[in-house]
C-alpha cells in the first residue's frame, strides 16, 4: 500500500509562485506514473500535470493546457514529486491532489484519474487577486 502526502499549499497572491510536494511512503513509487489533479469548489476534479515513462526508459511529462508555460513537474527522488507553478491566477484556486499508479510496470503519463490507484488527501491552494 502507498500513502501519498501533499504539502506546500497555502495562500498566494496572483502572479506569485508555489511548489507542491507529494511524498510517498509505504513503498517506492520510482516506477509509478505520478499525477497532480485539482478540484475547485463546485467543479469536477481536473488534470493538472503528470510524469510517467516513455518506453519504460525515460521520464515523460504532460501538462494541462491551462497551466502550460506556468507549471513544471519533476521527481526529486524515488518517493517525491514536485509541482511547481508560476504566474498564479485566481482560477488556480483549488484543492490539489497527488496520485500514483501501482508502478508494477513503467507506464506512460496519464490525464485520466481512473488510471491512478493511490491518492493523497489534498492540499489547499488559494490565489488572491
Amino acid at each position: 500500500q502507498v500513502q501519498l502526502l501533499e504539502s506546500g499549499g497555502g495562500l498566494v497572491q496572483a502572479g506569485g509562485s508555489l511548489s507542491l510536494a507529494c511524498t510517498a511512503s509505504g513503498r517506492s513509487v520510482s516506477s509509478s506514473t505520478m499525477g497532480w489533479f485539482r478540484q475547485a469548489p463546485g467543479k469536477e476534479r481536473e488534470f493538472v500535470a503528470t510524469t510517467g515513462w516513455s518506453a519504460g526508459i525515460t521520464y515523460k511529462a504532460d501538462k494541462a493546457d491551462s497551466v502550460q508555460g506556468r507549471a513544471s513537474i519533476f521527481r526529486n527522488d524515488a518517493n517525491t514529486v514536485t509541482l511547481r507553478m508560476n504566474r498564479l491566477k485566481p482560477e488556480d484556486t483549488a484543492v490539489y491532489y497527488c496520485a500514483a499508479d501501482r508502478g508494477d510496470t513503467r507506464r506512460w503519463p496519464s490525464r485520466d484519474p481512473e488510471f491512478y490507484d493511490y491518492w493523497g488527501q489534498g492540499t489547499q491552494v488559494t490565489v488572491s487577486s
